[in-house]
């Protein structure tokens, strides 16, 4: 996946965030399904934002960001930047 495309992904995780909060707010669904869905769309997030940093840091030391790969969500959670 190149860099458009990852953030592209990384945009409609955002808007689907957007949406899921709006809709716990309207009342068209409850926190817990909210949370869950929240949950696994940071998730997801993480393992993105991750792999666009991989490329990113490839790309400047002169290394093929093709050969970024997306890590497992537990390695990845909760970084800091």
């Amino acid at each position: 996946m190149d860099q458009e495309h990852i953030l592209a992904r990384i945009t409609a995780m955002v808007d689907d965030e957007r949406r899921l909060r709006d809709a716990v707010a309207s009342g068209q669904i409850d926190s817990t399904t909210e949370h869950a869905r929240l949950g696994q769309l940071e998730r997801d997030l993480d393992q993105c934002w991750d792999l666009l940093r991989q490329r990113r840091a490839k790309t400047e030391f002169g290394e093929n960001p093709d050969e970024a790969r997306v890590r497992p969500s537990s390695q990845v959670e909760d970084y800091q930047n």
